[in-house]
């Protein structure tokens, strides 16, 4: 006897509320399932049930789904996500047992299935044994701005949609590095959502959106919200810059454009140009940021850089942000120069001390061409420094600093550099040794560098210095691993006189014999 063939699982996105918005495709599968799964709140109505609930067939088994924690505290040993992962296992096994009686299990989800859903965790679990199937639905930003009647972005915006339970400076940075937005997950993060727009300067555009689409849908401006009657089914929509008018006919964030910004500081005497400040961030932790660049960060209404370091600087009211590629970095430079000449407080990052390897020679390549730009450079910890100190004391004598780049130089003047290096017998410190497009210098030093020096030379590889994948490797110039150096690598090559401690730790003597 042939045994039952196993059924098939549907992920059906119902849409944001109004049963009218669920696809014809989802009422179909809906009608004609075996078993209807729905998800439930602790003491709640399921409102993907509520939703669907005339298109459930009379004789089908349901599954109600009840989550065992929502907010608040759980004595379940593994906190909330130990409890919510132990509740998916629950939910899969009570489907399976369907599946594997060949019924065909439909689980309602709001929204689409794999935005934010909790279908997603199922699909995980029973999609590699199980025939399975998504079918999509319409997310609630889209009937948010459908509710609206407002673009959300246009030709070359971007949008960006983010869960309101970030982190307050991580949800700033991220709004202020964006044209349009998305805020799903409101609730109880409600208030933080709102200083983090205020700290991007995007707060008196956005719009709020409770229930879209369902009887007791309403919409307003953020800033007229109580921050207690904001339920979880509720967004926020940022428009793109692109936008010209809300639907207030107020003018958007475009408003605050350099140009009408220039304009009213002019209006109100501000003298121009202003000094463009050029800032070492450190190599890593905030703790090495130094007190002096953290001061003038914070005075500055422009931060211009490659985007990993303007990344690192704090999102706050007023401060707009300018992130660019690695290798444009006189491009950069001029236009933090256009909006210092303007009378915009500008500064221009770079990791570590911009005066090494960074932007500091850059802002200085086309400070020519703006002669009446103030320019100050500020220090910062250098990442020589950085793996140094974490080694111990290594370039505590003369020692030298190469990069391995040749993107600015040819590699005959880098390998012209390093003999001389070598033949003196300095320490070297080795900065951008190795790219995905230069695979073979780190070899190419080594194998220089053993025609002068012994084998058993001193090498540090420090990668990720000060960051959470911090390591410290402490060889021999015979034994470095060249094809495991990369660009987040500094290496440091001892002089014949440099010295591991007992402990391991390496240092060089300040005198020469």
């Amino acid at each position: 006897m042939i045994g039952r063939l196993p059924g098939r699982l549907y992920g059906v996105g119902l849409g944001p509320g109004d049963p009218e918005l669920i696809t014809l495709k989802a009422a179909r599968l809906i009608g004609s399932a075996d078993v209807i799964a729905f998800h439930a709140g602790v003491g709640k109505t399921s409102n993907a049930r509520t939703i669907a609930v005339d298109l459930i067939p009379a004789g089908a088994i349901e599954e109600e789904l009840r989550y065992p924690v929502t907010t608040g505290p759980t004595a379940h040993p593994g906190g909330y996500a130990g409890a919510m992962a132990e509740f998916y296992e629950q939910c899969s096994a009570r489907l399976s047992a369907h599946l594997e009686a060949g019924r065909t299990v439909v689980v309602l989800a709001e929204g689409d299935p794999l935005f934010y859903g909790s279908f997603m965790y199922l699909h995980d679990r029973l999609s590699p044994r199980f025939e399975t199937e998504v079918v999509p639905g319409v997310p609630a930003f889209a009937a948010a701005t459908a509710v609206l009647a407002s673009p959300l972005v246009r030709q070359t915006d971007v949008l960006t949609v983010l869960p309101g339970t970030l982190p307050v400076p991580e949800l700033a940075r991220r709004l202020a590095d964006t044209d349009g937005a998305i805020i799903m997950k409101l609730g109880r993060t409600f208030p933080g959502v709102v200083d983090a727009l205020r700290q991007a300067g995007r707060l008196e555009h956005a719009l709020y959106v409770e229930r879209a689409s369902m009887p007791a849908e309403r919409w307003m401006p953020v800033v007229d919200v109580d921050p207690a009657s904001v339920p979880y089914f509720s967004l926020i929509v940022v428009p793109g810059d692109s936008v010209a008018e809300d639907p207030h006919g107020r003018r958007t964030s475009s408003d605050s454009s350099l140009a009408g910004r220039a304009a009213r500081e002019e209006r109100a005497g501000v003298s121009r140009p202003a000094t463009l400040r050029v800032i070492g961030l450190g190599p890593g932790p905030d703790t090495w940021l130094t007190p002096e660049a953290a001061e003038a960060l914070s005075n500055v209404d422009h931060v211009v850089g490659y985007a990993p370091y303007v990344h690192r600087v704090p999102q706050r009211e007023g401060l707009t942000r300018h992130a660019s590629g690695n290798t444009v970095e006189v491009d950069r430079a001029r236009l933090a120069f256009d909006l210092a000449q303007r009378g915009e407080r500008v500064a221009v990052v770079s990791g570590g001390d911009a005066g090494v390897f960074g932007m500091a020679s850059a802002v200085f390549e086309a400070a020519a061409d703006y002669p009446d730009v103030p320019v100050e450079v500020l220090p910062g910890v250098s990442a020589v420094q950085a793996v140094a100190a974490k080694a111990g004391a290594p370039i505590g004598a003369d020692f030298a600093v190469v990069s391995l780049s040749d993107r600015l130089k040819p590699w005959p003047v880098i390998e012209r550099r390093l003999r001389a290096i070598a033949e003196a017998d300095m320490v070297l410190a080795v900065y951008n040794p190795a790219s995905r497009s230069r695979t073979t210098q780190v070899a190419d030093l080594q194998k220089l560098f053993l025609e002068h020096r012994s084998p058993d030379t001193v090498v540090v590889v420090g990668r990720d210095v000060g960051r959470d994948e911090e390591s410290l490797t402490v060889t021999t110039l015979a034994e470095l691993e060249a094809d495991t150096v990369d660009m987040k690598c500094l290496l440091i090559v001892g002089a014949s006189s440099t010295t591991v401690t007992a402990a391991g730790q390496v240092w060089t003597p300040r005198f020469v014999e």
